[in-house]
């Protein structure tokens, strides 16, 4: 099959592999108030489970991103799609908070590390045009995960309980993700495959790992992902839980997801061809500043009809800011050193992902209310926002003269 065809054939398995990934991983947050329920356990002891999770993705992500680039993508996901399946089946049979939040948090997070990255280094070494529309249409996968896993886990443990519903989830996990990840394969190489350093290093010399991870594009991806995510990681987690606490029944709290998801997908969409258009760094600053103010609004909600429109609001913007990183990192580093870097911003988001479930959790714990958790989302948008506005690309002129 040509390259203009089958790259379309790796987003679409992409699509598939990101929705079911995230929405086993995301799970939990459903199955929260029945785990609570049926064990005692606090709600800030499971979400711990979570914030380990996000841990383990962060430490996974660098190590396992850089592995792909040696060995390729498609084993490094097909041993994390297992490692996800292992690790919710072993998480449903767990007897202790102390069992569930190690298994829990450490199988899945790393299947989830081995599973993310790879992938969108992969995808992203298909394309040199409409590279942010083909990431955003992988990572829109994400966004039908609240609308299709979440609705259906929902369905599953208020039949039958968390622990058998954890592990049919894993079943589907099995089932889907390991036979569409060997559709992934190797891309091609572009003509920029060897792109040399631009600034600091002499003309002709190629971009070394190290060169690449202490460069100023690097480090303000990390800085700026990892303030992005802890903005949006502690109301992912928690909204249902915060609307349950108002007085809306689970099975309504969870169709909140569905709207963040829906409305995700289509900001995913929408920043994809306004990246193609505007650039990618202008609209990851924009909608920066955007999600930090309607992480605000969380504050003033609490009937189901303002959850729908200010978390529709919140799902566009944020699942639409966070593509365009792996496509400002191939739009400044070589293919060949993709998972390396999209495993080492991966790992600063990871890292704010962890930070959001556990502060809501202990938020909770501490004074009965989430509200004051999406103050706290709002001041780190802010600080997402000001690190953006700090990023400069390599200079096109010292590029061209070094590959001359």
């Amino acid at each position: 099959m040509r390259k203009a065809t089958y790259r379309w054939v790796v987003v679409a398995a992409g699509g598939l592999l990101s929705c079911v990934a995230i929405g086993s991983m995301f799970t939990l947050p459903v199955f929260i108030r029945p785990i609570v329920t049926e064990t005692g356990w606090s709600v800030t002891g499971i979400s711990t489970a979570m914030t380990i999770a996000f841990l383990a993705m962060a430490l996974g992500s660098f190590a396992l991103g850089s592995l792909s680039d040696r060995v390729g993508a498609r084993p490094v996901i097909l041993v994390g799609s297992a490692m996800l399946a292992v690790g919710l089946a072993w998480a449903s049979r767990s007897t202790s908070i102390l069992e569930f939040q190690l298994i829990f948090g450490l199988i899945v997070g790393l299947s989830i590390a081995a599973i993310l990255p790879p992938l969108m280094a992969s995808v992203t070494g298909w394309f040199d045009t409409h590279r942010s529309l083909a990431v955003s249409l992988v990572s829109a996968g994400m966004g039908m995960a609240p609308m299709t896993v979440s609705p259906f886990a929902a369905w599953l443990v208020s039949t039958y309980g968390w622990r058998s519903s954890m592990l049919v989830i894993a079943g589907l996990a099995a089932s889907v993700m390991i036979p569409l990840s060997l559709l992934i394969r190797q891309p091609p190489t572009l003509d920029d495959e060897e792109r040399p350093m631009a600034s600091g290093i002499a003309a002709g010399q190629s971009m070394s790992v190290g060169s690449a991870l202490k460069s100023r594009p690097f480090i303000v991806l990390m800085l700026t992902n990892f303030f992005c995510c802890a903005t949006h990681s502690g109301p992912i987690f928690h909204t249902v839980g915060y609307a349950v606490s108002c007085g809306i029944p689970l099975i309504a709290a969870v169709t909140i997801y569905s709207v963040e998801g829906l409305a995700g997908l289509g900001g995913r969409i929408a920043f994809g061809l306004m990246g193609d258009r505007f650039g990618a760094k202008t609209i990851l600053v924009l909608g920066l500043l955007a999600q930090a103010i309607v992480a605000f609004l969380f504050f003033f909600v609490r009937q189901l009809d303002g959850f729908y429109a200010v978390s529709g609001m919140f799902g566009f913007i944020y699942a639409g800011v966070m593509p365009l990183y792996a496509v400002l990192a191939r739009e400044n580093f070589p293919q060949r050193l993709m998972g390396t870097i999209i495993g080492g911003t991966g790992m600063a988001g990871s890292l704010g992902m962890a930070l959001g479930p556990w502060a809501g959790g202990l938020i909770y714990d501490t004074f009965a209310t989430y509200t004051w958790l999406y103050l706290g989302a709002c001041g780190m948008g802010i600080g997402a926002f000001l690190i953006a506005m700090t990023f400069r690309p390599f200079p096109k002129a010292d590029m061209q003269a070094a590959t001359a």
